[in-house]
C-alpha cells in the first residue's frame, strides 16, 4: 500500500541521512568556509583544510555536525517520502521518463526546504566559527537566533534561498541517479551490484551541485548574515548574486565547488546505498503482508 511505502521511505531516508552526514561533514565544512570567508582569507580549499587542522584541530572539520545529525534524518526522510509521493502525483504508472523523474525531484526539493533550511542555517553558522573564544555552541546559536529574530527571520532565515536551490538541485539529483541506474540495469538487470548503486548515487551528487551551486553560495551567505534580508525573496536573492559577482567575479559563484563535488560524491553514494539497502530490509522486517481470500493486509512486527 502507499502507506506502507511511505513508512518504508521514511525509515530508509533516516539511515541514508545519517550516512550522508558522517561521510561528508569534513568536506562540507571546507565548502562552507570557502563560500562564506572574507575575500582573501584563504588561498583555496587545501589552505582551508591545512589551517583548520593546524589552528583548530581535526574535530573542527566536524563543526556544525550536531545540527544535520539531529535533523538530517528528518530532512532525508521527508525528501525520500515526498519524492515517492511526487512520483505518484506525476504519473500513476511505475515506468517514468527522466523528465517525469526530474519534475518529481523538483517537487520533492520544494517540500524538503521547510526542514533543510533551519538545519543548514544552524550548520552554516557553526561552521563559520574559527576557534575564537567567542565561539558559540549550537544551543547558544539557536537561543540567540530565536531571541533576537524569532521564527521567520531567525530560525527560517534563508528559507526562500533554500527553496530556490532545492528545486533544481533535486531535479538534477534524481534524474541523474535514475539515468545512471537504468544504464546499469540495462546491463546487469534490475538488481544491480552495490558498486553500481554507489556510482549512480555519485552521478546524482555531481548533478546536484552542477544544477544549483551558485544558489547554494547565496543561501550560505544569507544565512550567515548578522541581520535578515528585508526585501522580497527574488530581490534579495538576485542582490546577493550580484554582490558575489562584484566581490569575486563570476568565479565567486563557484567558490568551494571542488570540495562540494568531492564531498557529495561519497556522501550521495553512501546516502543512496544506505537508503536502497535499508529500504529492502525494512520491507521484510517491519511489514508482513498476510494473504487472505479477499486480497492481503499487513501487520507491523
Amino acid at each position: 500500500s502507499s502507506y506502507t511505502s511511505t513508512v518504508n521511505d521514511l525509515i530508509a531516508g533516516s539511515f541514508g541521512g545519517a550516512a550522508q552526514v558522517i561521510v561528508g561533514q569534513p568536506l562540507d565544512t571546507i565548502k562552507t568556509r570557502a563560500q562564506t570567508a572574507p575575500e582573501g582569507m584563504f588561498k583555496g580549499p587545501m589552505d582551508i583544510l591545512v589551517r583548520t587542522l593546524r589552528n583548530e584541530g581535526f574535530l573542527a572539520l566536524y563543526k556544525g555536525m550536531a545540527s544535520p545529525l539531529l535533523g538530517i534524518a528528518g530532512v532525508n526522510s521527508l525528501l525520500f517520502a515526498s519524492y515517492a509521493a511526487s512520483k505518484r502525483v506525476v504519473s500513476p504508472f511505475p515506468d517514468k521518463s527522466i523528465k517525469q523523474i526530474a519534475l518529481a525531484g523538483g517537487m520533492a526539493g520544494f517540500v524538503n526546504a521547510v526542514l533543510a533550511s533551519p538545519v543548514e542555517m544552524f550548520k552554516v553558522r557553526m561552521q563559520a566559527q574559527y576557534g575564537a573564544a567567542t565561539d558559540q555552541r549550537l544551543r547558544d546559536v539557536a537561543r540567540e537566533m530565536w531571541r533576537e529574530w524569532g521564527f521567520k527571520q531567525g530560525i527560517m532565515r534563508g528559507y526562500w534561498a533554500t527553496v530556490a536551490r532545492e528545486i533544481p538541485a533535486y531535479a538534477g539529483f534524481y534524474s541523474a541517479f535514475e539515468f545512471s541506474k537504468r544504464q546499469f540495469q540495462a546491463h546487469y538487470g534490475q538488481q544491480i551490484p552495490v558498486w553500481a548503486l554507489l556510482a549512480s548515487g555519485s552521478t546524482g551528487g555531481i548533478a546536484y551541485w552542477l544544477s544549483s551551486y551558485p544558489l547554494d553560495v547565496v543561501k550560505s551567505r544569507i544565512q550567515l548574515r548578522s541581520t535578515p534580508p528585508t526585501s522580497r525573496p527574488w530581490t534579495y536573492i538576485n542582490g546577493e548574486l550580484r554582490s558575489v559577482v562584484a566581490e569575486g567575479g563570476f568565479a565567486g559563484l563557484f567558490r568551494g565547488l571542488t570540495p562540494s563535488c568531492e564531498y557529495l560524491i561519497p556522501a550521495a553514494a553512501s546516502t543512496f546505498a544506505a537508503y536502497e539497502l535499508t529500504r529492502g530490509k525494512s520491507r521484510r522486517f517491519l511489514f508482513i503482508e498476510i494473504p487472505t481470500g479477499r486480497g492481503s493486509w499487513g501487520l507491523f512486527c
